[in-house]
């Protein structure tokens, strides 16, 4: 059996479970059963759960030296992304190490988090430990699409495993991100809201020749016009403005809330991590209409990735109905409210405290996630949910480009970091 971390984010990257989407998936069973029996081996009862054949999810629980303590939950997931291997340097599914870095799809987002929980429980396991309170691991199906087979789905048909959890931990947050001679580590403490739109415009179908005041694809075109051109206004979240503030004074930046923009561009490199949650989008992403280039469609149809931030849904909303016009309807593809944990918390001190243990001039920050996680589903619960998948990054190594990229690969010794880091914060 796989102790090393690194041995066993390797055999995790070469379980294929691919996410297609729209409930197309090659399947997570073999990875979740490879997941369980590590942790009935090192002690810890697992059981596996499918939502549907194949759309497999693992629970358990680590019992605490005081039960009276609210318990923590650790959840990840087991699916990734599609990966082309002719793009790839390496097949995505081989994880092969090579020049210090371990290389797979999947190898940061995120089955470097589920072998790092894994090998904390492996030395707890031969070292006699326990942590001080409970902790809660929910291996899951499904993140890659929509929960339905996975974090919505435990939620929906299991929230009585999670009763006690008073906060969790997961992805997108924790790892080293070098701007100058600083080390900033975000932890997410917040995401926008994902309001994911299907526009459907109707018209007269015709003859391509004919004119046609009631083309559909131009009334959609229309549309998607008005609503891209919306002017969204700055709307800082406790998140976003702790951060700003925080990176700036780290940074020796002057800050001007009242010139956030100015003041984000101040930030440099940085400016990635809170120039997307500043303010609210609305993205068109797909299009579908007609069938031949002579045929006028009586309907066209456009998909917008729309993100929100707290407080701000219903005036979004408002406007994007004020932009479509007559003859266009809109309907909801996913409908998930932004997510908010508590920045001033002793969750949040004992994840700082973890990170400068190992690097004591780490600038730890709290920040909003523009994009989403499993923390909608497990907020439903009422649980705090942070971002916090502790990893180092040597230079050079463009962290946020590895998510769904090519050639996604995670450094050797950032994953022993990762699982230290881990075992301080889970341990205390």
């Amino acid at each position: 059996m796989a102790e090393d971390v690194v041995d066993l984010c390797a055999a995790l990257l070469r379980f294929d479970t691919t996410n297609h989407g729209r409930g197309r998936s090659a399947g997570e069973r073999e990875a979740a059963e490879f997941v369980a029996g590590h942790l009935d081996a090192v002690g810890v009862p697992a059981t596996v759960l499918e939502s549907a054949p194949r759309r497999a999810n693992v629970l358990a629980r680590v019992p605490g030296v005081d039960p009276g303590l609210p318990a923590l939950l650790v959840q990840a997931h087991l699916d990734v992304v599609p990966a082309d291997p002719s793009e790839w340097t390496v097949p995505p599914f081989a994880g092969v190490q090579r020049d210090g870095y371990l290389w797979g799809r999947g190898a940061v987002d995120m089955k470097d988090m589920i072998a790092m929980v894994l090998a904390v429980l492996g030395d707890w396991s031969r070292e006699g430990r326990r942590p001080r309170r409970d902790i809660v691991l929910a291996f899951v199906a499904d993140e890659e699409d929509r929960g339905e087979y996975g974090a919505q789905w435990l939620v929906d048909h299991h929230a009585d495993f999670f009763t006690g959890c008073a906060a969790a931990i997961s992805e997108s947050g924790g790892y080293a991100y070098p701007v100058g001679d600083q080390r900033i580590y975000p932890i997410g403490t917040a995401e926008r809201g994902t309001s994911h739109l299907r526009l459907t415009a109707t018209g007269r179908a015709g003859h391509g020749s004919r004119r046609n005041d009631e083309n559909a694809v131009v009334n959609l075109l229309g549309a998607l016009a008005r609503i891209t051109a919306i002017e969204h206004p700055v709307r800082l979240t406790p998140a976003v403005r702790a951060f700003i503030e925080q990176v700036g004074a780290a940074l020796g930046v002057h800050v001007d809330l009242d010139d956030v923009d100015g003041t984000v561009a101040r930030l440099g490199p940085a400016a990635r991590l809170v120039e997307n949650t500043v303010r609210n989008s609305t993205t068109p992403t797909v299009l579908q209409a007609g069938y031949k280039v002579n045929v006028i469609p009586g309907t066209a149809t456009a998909e917008v990735d729309v993100r929100t931030l707290p407080g701000t849904v219903d005036e979004l909303l408002a406007a994007i109905d004020a932009a479509l016009g007559p003859d266009v309807r809109r309907e909801f593809i996913a409908n998930e409210p932004p997510v908010q944990a508590p920045i001033d918390s002793p969750w949040f001190d004992a994840m700082a405290a973890a990170l400068r243990a190992e690097d004591p001039d780490a600038v730890v920050v709290p920040y909003c996630m523009g994009g989403g996680t499993d923390a909608k589903a497990f907020s439903r619960l009422g649980i705090d949910c942070y971002g916090f998948s502790p990893l180092s990054i040597p230079p050079g190594y463009d962290y946020r480009a590895m998510p769904h990229g090519v050639d996604e690969r995670v450094p050797v010794e950032g994953l022993r970091h990762g699982a230290r880091v881990l075992d301080r914060f889970l341990s205390s």
